[in-house]
């Protein structure tokens, strides 16, 4: 069976991540940092041969992305299935914040209560898995024996580490999601399987994890 390869990478560095500040749906740009991952990962993948590569369309997936266009020369491509959970009134708030203004939800959140949908138009972690799924489903399959790269956010990694490793939602999390940090899979119409995880060494230790995902 043919397979469709997928090169998965979350977003540069931003303040925000620094400070481990909700960023959800804010559009958030990158930090000096960011801006030098990503044109590390860029550098790192300019010998690849990439079909398309899609990238959400808030500004710190599609600014990493456009570095690995740039050395590429594959077209970009933005698509708002491929944004981080929304987090609702949880956006712009640290952990710190949110455990002191709203026990009863971080607990949830702290938990991964896959149910648990933050106030204010947030997402749950089993509509974000829906998502993800469908949307790289979608975009895989017009590829299939072709490459294609993923751009995009800490939470939509950890769903696809997930989806390839076959484990479930609530699963205590043993793998990293730095930024900038390159992911290797195969997808086929029977799902995803993981090739390869967290390769970082074009980062030379600069790669931040995704504590809160």
């Amino acid at each position: 069976m043919q397979a469709t390869r997928i090169i998965a990478i979350r977003h540069g560095e931003t303040a925000w991540n620094v400070d481990a500040r909700i960023q959800g749906h804010l559009d958030i740009p990158l930090n000096d940092i960011g801006l030098w991952q990503a044109g590390r990962a860029g550098a790192a993948l300019a010998n690849e041969p990439l079909a398309t590569i899609y990238s959400s369309d808030l500004s710190r997936a599609q600014t990493t992305a456009q570095a690995v266009a740039d050395t590429t020369g594959a077209p970009l491509v933005l698509d708002s299935g491929l944004r981080e959970r929304s987090f609702g009134n949880f956006e712009g708030r640290t952990f710190k914040e949110i455990e002191q203004e709203l026990p009863e939800q971080a607990l949830r959140w702290r938990k991964r209560d896959p149910d648990f949908v933050p106030d204010g138009g947030g997402e749950s972690l089993a509509m974000l898995k829906s998502r993800i799924q469908h949307t790289v489903d979608r975009l895989a399959a017009q590829h299939m024996g072709q490459q294609i790269a993923l751009v995009a956010h800490g939470g939509v990694m950890d769903v696809l580490y997930r989806l390839a490793t076959r484990q479930d939602l609530q699963a205590p999390r043993t793998w990293e999601l730095g930024n900038a940090a390159i992911n290797r899979l195969l997808w086929t119409p029977d799902g995803l399987t993981l090739v390869g995880w967290g390769d970082a060494q074009h980062l030379e230790g600069a790669a931040r994890d995704e504590i809160f995902s």
